[in-house]
Protein backbone atom coordinates (compact mmCIF):
# COMPACT_ATOMS: atom_id res chain seq x y z
CA UNK A 1 0.00 0.00 0.00
CA UNK A 2 1.33 3.83 -1.15
CA UNK A 3 1.07 5.95 1.51
CA UNK A 4 1.16 10.18 1.10
CA UNK A 5 2.82 12.35 4.34
CA UNK A 6 -0.22 14.28 4.69
CA UNK A 7 0.57 16.44 7.98
CA UNK A 8 2.09 16.10 11.44
CA UNK A 9 0.70 15.72 15.32
CA UNK A 10 2.11 19.34 16.41
CA UNK A 11 0.85 18.66 19.92
CA UNK A 12 -2.37 17.85 22.75
CA UNK A 13 -5.15 20.06 22.79
CA UNK A 14 -6.63 20.29 26.23
CA UNK A 15 -7.37 17.15 28.78
CA UNK A 16 -9.63 14.67 26.61
CA UNK A 17 -6.74 13.60 23.81
CA UNK A 18 -7.44 15.96 21.23
CA UNK A 19 -4.62 16.68 18.91
CA UNK A 20 -3.60 19.92 17.20
CA UNK A 21 -2.66 18.54 13.70
CA UNK A 22 -1.05 20.48 10.96
CA UNK A 23 -2.04 19.53 7.35
CA UNK A 24 0.32 19.57 4.71
CA UNK A 25 -2.14 18.86 2.05
CA UNK A 26 -5.48 21.06 1.07
CA UNK A 27 -7.88 18.47 1.08
CA UNK A 28 -9.37 18.81 4.60
CA UNK A 29 -11.12 15.36 3.77
CA UNK A 30 -7.81 13.76 5.66
CA UNK A 31 -9.11 14.58 9.05
CA UNK A 32 -13.01 14.01 7.85
CA UNK A 33 -14.56 11.75 10.42
CA UNK A 34 -13.48 8.18 9.73
CA UNK A 35 -10.69 8.84 7.73
CA UNK A 36 -7.61 6.85 8.65
CA UNK A 37 -4.48 8.16 9.08
CA UNK A 38 -1.23 6.19 9.41
CA UNK A 39 1.83 6.79 11.91
CA UNK A 40 5.23 4.79 12.95
CA UNK A 41 3.21 3.69 15.88
CA UNK A 42 -0.44 2.22 13.72
CA UNK A 43 -3.07 3.75 12.33
CA UNK A 44 -5.82 5.87 13.71
CA UNK A 45 -9.46 6.59 12.89
CA UNK A 46 -10.44 9.95 13.12
CA UNK A 47 -13.81 10.71 15.24
CA UNK A 48 -14.11 13.99 14.86
CA UNK A 49 -12.30 17.60 13.75
CA UNK A 50 -12.80 21.19 13.60
CA UNK A 51 -10.26 23.79 12.40
CA UNK A 52 -8.51 26.22 14.59
CA UNK A 53 -6.13 28.93 13.69
CA UNK A 54 -4.94 27.30 10.91
CA UNK A 55 -4.51 23.77 12.20
CA UNK A 56 -7.40 21.01 13.00
CA UNK A 57 -8.33 19.86 16.76
CA UNK A 58 -8.10 16.32 15.66
CA UNK A 59 -10.23 13.15 18.40
CA UNK A 60 -8.77 9.55 17.11
CA UNK A 61 -9.79 6.12 18.62
CA UNK A 62 -8.25 5.20 21.74
CA UNK A 63 -6.05 8.58 22.48
CA UNK A 64 -8.79 9.49 25.05
CA UNK A 65 -6.83 11.74 27.78
CA UNK A 66 -3.90 14.27 27.55
CA UNK A 67 -1.23 11.60 28.32
CA UNK A 68 -2.20 9.75 25.06
CA UNK A 69 -2.27 12.81 22.92
CA UNK A 70 1.05 13.66 24.42
CA UNK A 71 2.97 10.50 23.71
CA UNK A 72 1.92 11.23 19.57
CA UNK A 73 3.06 14.88 19.29
CA UNK A 74 5.52 14.87 16.52
CA UNK A 75 4.19 11.90 14.43
CA UNK A 76 3.91 12.49 11.14
CA UNK A 77 0.90 11.36 9.36
CA UNK A 78 0.15 9.17 6.38
CA UNK A 79 -2.85 8.26 4.36
CA UNK A 80 -3.68 6.26 0.69
CA UNK A 81 -3.62 8.50 -2.14
CA UNK A 82 -7.07 10.05 -2.77
CA UNK A 83 -8.66 9.09 -6.29
CA UNK A 84 -9.50 12.16 -8.03
CA UNK A 85 -9.21 12.26 -11.89
CA UNK A 86 -8.96 15.87 -12.19
CA UNK A 87 -6.29 16.53 -9.59
CA UNK A 88 -2.02 16.30 -10.12
CA UNK A 89 -0.40 14.13 -7.79
CA UNK A 90 3.39 14.64 -7.28
CA UNK A 91 3.40 11.11 -6.33
CA UNK A 92 2.03 10.21 -9.68
CA UNK A 93 4.61 13.42 -11.24
CA UNK A 94 7.92 12.11 -10.04
CA UNK A 95 9.54 10.03 -12.57
CA UNK A 96 7.51 11.12 -15.65
CA UNK A 97 9.93 12.63 -18.33
CA UNK A 98 8.91 16.36 -18.93
CA UNK A 99 8.01 17.78 -22.71
CA UNK A 100 7.15 20.37 -24.69
CA UNK A 101 3.93 21.02 -26.56
CA UNK A 102 6.37 21.15 -29.53
CA UNK A 103 7.70 17.23 -28.41
CA UNK A 104 11.10 18.96 -27.18
CA UNK A 105 12.02 16.46 -24.34
CA UNK A 106 13.67 18.73 -21.52
CA UNK A 107 14.20 16.15 -18.88
CA UNK A 108 12.97 13.71 -15.88
CA UNK A 109 10.99 15.21 -12.81
CA UNK A 110 13.03 14.16 -9.70
CA UNK A 111 11.05 16.00 -7.07
CA UNK A 112 8.85 18.75 -6.63
CA UNK A 113 9.30 22.11 -4.85
CA UNK A 114 7.11 23.67 -2.89
CA UNK A 115 6.99 27.75 -3.71
CA UNK A 116 5.00 30.47 -2.62
CA UNK A 117 3.56 31.60 -6.28
CA UNK A 118 3.85 27.61 -7.54
CA UNK A 119 5.21 24.91 -6.83
CA UNK A 120 8.29 23.85 -9.14
CA UNK A 121 8.78 20.75 -11.08
CA UNK A 122 12.63 19.82 -10.40
CA UNK A 123 13.97 17.94 -13.70
CA UNK A 124 17.73 15.63 -13.42
CA UNK A 125 18.71 18.42 -15.48
CA UNK A 126 18.76 21.15 -13.13
CA UNK A 127 15.80 22.81 -14.50
CA UNK A 128 12.80 23.97 -12.73
CA UNK A 129 9.39 24.07 -14.15
CA UNK A 130 6.66 26.33 -12.42
CA UNK A 131 3.92 23.69 -12.26
CA UNK A 132 1.63 26.49 -13.75
CA UNK A 133 2.99 25.08 -17.30
CA UNK A 134 1.45 21.81 -17.10
CA UNK A 135 -1.08 20.79 -19.61
CA UNK A 136 -1.20 17.23 -18.21
CA UNK A 137 0.47 14.49 -16.58
CA UNK A 138 -0.34 10.90 -18.61
CA UNK A 139 1.71 7.31 -19.12
CA UNK A 140 4.65 8.75 -18.09
CA UNK A 141 4.83 12.13 -19.92
CA UNK A 142 4.51 15.56 -18.26
CA UNK A 143 3.32 17.60 -21.48
CA UNK A 144 4.15 21.31 -20.54
CA UNK A 145 3.48 25.07 -22.06
CA UNK A 146 6.44 26.64 -20.98
CA UNK A 147 6.96 30.35 -22.16
CA UNK A 148 10.07 31.24 -25.11
CA UNK A 149 13.32 31.21 -23.19
CA UNK A 150 12.06 29.72 -19.62
CA UNK A 151 14.73 26.78 -20.06
CA UNK A 152 17.06 29.75 -21.35
CA UNK A 153 17.19 31.46 -17.91
CA UNK A 154 20.29 30.87 -15.32
CA UNK A 155 22.40 29.53 -18.33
Amino acid sequence: MTLLEVGRIARAHGLRGELVVELITDRQERVAPGSRLFTDRGELVVLASRPHLGRYIVAVDGCADRTSAEAMAGLTLRAEPLEDPDALWVHDVIGTTVVERDGTARGTVVSVQANPAHDLLVLDSGALVPIVFVVSSIDGVTLIDAPTGLFELGS
